[in-house]
């Protein structure tokens, strides 16, 4: 996973905001929140989950599925940027 190397700092700042949010649902769960504060805080945390996930899948087409050499018109990069888009319109 090379391109993950150039985009560690960012994937990292990610999970930690993660992190801090899943440490959230931790407290409220622990102090008793009322079930709508719960919910809310979990799903803000799938979001959180569903954005590193695209971002990943996205770094990879990018890297893996675009010959760098291409011109922004090859078919198969037209088509590799149609399924990042795809992505993002479905996990963020």
């Amino acid at each position: 996973m090379s391109h993950v190397e150039k985009e560690k700092k960012k994937l990292l700042n990610r999970l930690k905001r993660l992190k801090g949010q899943i440490e959230a649902l931790e407290r409220a769960i622990e102090e008793d929140r009322e079930c709508a504060r719960v919910l809310q805080q979990a799903t803000s945390c799938r979001g959180a989950l569903d954005g590193f996930i695209a971002e990943v899948i996205e770094d990879h087409i990018r890297e893996h599925m675009i010959d760098p050499g291409t011109s922004r018109d090859d078919p198969r990069t037209v088509a590799a940027e149609e399924l990042v888009e795809i992505v993002h319109a479905y996990l963020t």
